[in-house]
């Protein structure tokens, strides 16, 4: 019998020890066009343990944000099955799927996409208060821990206008991370911020990685493969290569 949201929130929590954590199996994504038919991922299979800071990449349109789409439940496949810590999240709904989300993805946009209207701090309380994580009068201490982890904890009580592009990407990580998620998902994530910035931003994915998160990031700068455990390269929805740097 539902006993209220809150119960079958920590319900879908999922657990970490699983290997692999993440599983893709002969998935594909067909998407409608004006041209026809186009065929975004053709059967891929992947796998990634808890721990691991895979790189996905590949020219524009061979499928890299399809991928992640894939893994987050943004997008849902054509055929094939995705599981994530055995959750079979292709078999979700939507309101499944957002809740899950919620409690154990944190995804890093490119744009940021930080609320203009609220506080840094704000914003990072917000996963908390959809999915009621922690209780009421600690949300703000943990946001500003979650800074103080990311090096913007001055930056609190500011707008996100009133930030530098790396200070709102470090925000957004901070988000991201408000409801301790076992895994990170970056879209382009250092796209927008210089060398030195992203280098910063890099470190501390990298930092997360080693803490246990299981991070996966599209990206197209290949001077920044240093950081990753492993790098997937796809073309025209398949994966063309799987390299293990352990």
């Amino acid at each position: 019998m539902e006993t209220g949201l809150v119960s079958r929130k920590q319900a879908m929590a999922m657990p970490v020890a699983e290997k692999p954590l993440i599983e893709l199996r002969k998935v594909s994504k067909m998407y409608d066009v004006a041209a026809g038919k186009f065929l975004a991922l053709k059967e891929v299979d992947m796998q990634a343990e808890a721990g691991e800071f895979v790189a996905v990449v590949g020219k524009s349109g061979s499928g890299k944000s399809t991928l992640i789409n894939m893994i987050t439940g943004i997008d849902t496949p054509t055929s094939g099955e995705v599981f994530v810590a055995s959750t079979a999240v292709h078999a979700m709904d939507q309101e499944q799927l957002a809740i899950w989300r919620g409690l154990n993805v944190g995804v890093v946009f490119q744009f940021f996409q930080l609320l203009p209207t609220l506080t840094v701090a704000e914003n990072v309380i917000l996963p908390m208060d959809f999915c009621d994580t922690f209780p009421v009068n600690e949300r703000r201490g943990r946001a500003i821990s979650l800074l103080e982890k990311v090096g913007i904890a001055e930056q609190a009580d500011k707008l996100p206008a009133d930030l530098s592009g790396g200070q709102q990407q470090r925000a957004a990580i901070a988000r991201a991370l408000a409801n301790d998620p076992p895994i990170l998902v970056a879209d382009e994530p250092t796209g927008n911020l210089d060398s030195h910035t992203s280098d910063a931003v890099m470190g501390l994915f990298a930092g997360l990685a080693a803490e246990g998160k299981t991070v996966v990031m599209v990206t197209h700068e290949r001077d920044l493969t240093r950081y990753f455990t492993r790098s997937i390269m796809l073309s025209d929805g398949v994966v063309i290569t799987d390299k293990d740097k352990k």
